[in-house]
């Protein structure tokens, strides 16, 4: 088992924060879902606050430092996070059958379209 809780921010000063093990719960929520911020169950509290702490953990680098320590946990084991779970979002998972598909802008690949000289 691997304690997280050091490798979290603090903030002791100010408004109180929301629990970490709840925001994480409804981060792994949203990750497995596959599902938008938005739809995090009410349980986990504001789907903002689950963001704005997603966010900020990813760039002063928190989600580095907690799949080192799992790694470390697990002994050089094989961790894998598997996508098969992932659903696509509504908008996203089907085209109504006969829909017409808007042709696509097709750009032909040669050597000078990026500066690069031909071979004599």
């Amino acid at each position: 088992m691997v304690d997280l809780e050091p490798l979290l921010p603090n903030k002791p000063r100010g408004v109180r924060r929301a629990d970490d093990r709840r925001v994480l719960n409804a981060i792994y929520w949203r990750l497995r879902t596959g599902s938008p911020w938005a739809d995090i169950p009410e349980r986990y509290g504001p789907p903002t606050t689950c963001y704005n702490r997603f966010v900020r953990w990813r760039k002063v680098g928190v989600w580095d430092k907690v799949f080192e320590a799992v790694s470390r946990a697990f002994d050089g084991d094989l961790q894998m996070i598997d996508s098969s779970s992932i659903r696509v979002h509504q908008h996203a998972a089907n085209v109504k059958k006969g829909a017409r598909r808007k042709p696509t802008k097709v750009t032909t690949l040669h050597p000078d379209a990026w500066g690069a000289r031909a071979a004599d």
